[in-house]
């Protein structure tokens, strides 16, 4: 397993993670550009939760290239792949069973975001985040439920609308869900540092 930590420090993964996640965020905010050109100004930053988590993660991937940690942006960025990520391929995979099947756009989603979720954490060992970088992330995610249920301003997914309340909760616990574990990530490795 060393091995893997190994290369991820490599500065050409670095770099190719960094136009992956690059290109995926453009693309990401070129996908709601319909629901951004009918959304209210307070809420265009809350909107795009998948392109503004890999947005996120292309600040700590740049400050990594430098030799530096953003442990803010560091848990902003963890959190919140990890939660989005899962919550776009769950919502891929149910709009399947109550709607059309999978076509191949679905399974691009799926599987970028499983790649979403994935990078996070896995780059947990390098980072610096501390308990108050993952309260704020924490107020992050749960403001942008406020927003998405309470405010009506989640991603479109039209033949999922009558599920709505349910996939709120669900939603929300995905949030506790992902704090809790990037907090688990991160303790583990202080924990092995202080037992050294």
């Amino acid at each position: 397993m060393y091995w893997v930590f190994a290369l991820l420090k490599e500065k050409w993964v670095i770099w190719c993670l960094l136009v992956i996640n690059i290109l995926g965020t453009i693309y990401g905010y070129y996908w709601y550009k319909s629901q951004l050109a009918e959304t209210p100004a307070p809420f265009l930053l809350f909107v795009p939760d998948s392109p503004t988590a890999s947005l996120f993660f292309c600040f700590v991937l740049i400050a990594f290239l430098f030799g530096r940690n953003v442990p803010l942006f560091e848990a902003l960025a963890a959190v919140s792949l990890f939660k989005y990520g899962i919550w776009a391929v769950g919502m891929n995979i149910a709009g399947s069973i109550v709607g059309p099947p999978l076509n191949w756009m679905n399974y691009m989603l799926i599987f970028s975001h499983l790649g979403m979720a994935a990078e996070g954490l896995l780059y947990a060992p390098f980072y610096k985040i501390q308990p108050i970088h993952l309260v704020i992330a924490s107020i992050w995610v749960l403001h942008n439920e406020m927003i998405d249920y309470v405010f009506k301003m989640m991603p479109h997914y039209y033949m999922l609308e009558k599920y709505m309340p349910i996939i709120g909760y669900i939603t929300f616990w995905l949030s506790i869900l992902s704090v809790a574990i990037v907090y688990l990530f991160t303790r583990k490795k202080h924990i092995h540092k202080k037992a050294e």
